[in-house]
């Protein structure tokens, strides 16, 4: 079992910058590839970005490419959204999500952060 919480969303005016983090807990977590989505309001869950098992690849939206990026910190089992030059596009309920081999479907899921950007 994967537990993971989410935290660091608010409201930012357009151009500003938010940092997510996600911590994550249980056992043999490096051997879950992390994610991130989001749900606009009416709109489906949406994948953001990605980060594999290692932390050696990323992949992301290409809505968010080049604004947003991924990381994983191992020691503190937690996991990061930086996302700068935001958009009120970019408003949206924003989840973690874990995977297990980087192969199995997105299994674990937080319970999601709320970020909202002003134009």
């Amino acid at each position: 079992q994967v537990q993971l919480v989410e935290s660091g969303g608010g409201l930012v005016q357009a151009g500003g910058s938010l940092r997510l983090s996600c911590a994550a807990s249980g056992r043999f977590l490096s051997s879950y590839a992390m994610g991130w989505f989001r749900q606009a309001p009416g709109k489906e869950r949406a994948f953001v970005a990605r980060i594999s098992l290692s932390g050696g690849s990323t992949f992301y939206a290409n809505s968010v490419k080049g604004r947003f990026t991924i990381s994983r910190d191992y020691a503190k089992n937690t996991v990061f959204l930086q996302m700068n030059s935001l958009k009120p596009e970019d408003t949206a309920v924003y989840y973690c999500a874990a995977r297990y081999l980087d192969t199995e479907p997105w299994g674990y899921w937080g319970q999601g952060t709320q970020v909202t950007v002003s134009s």
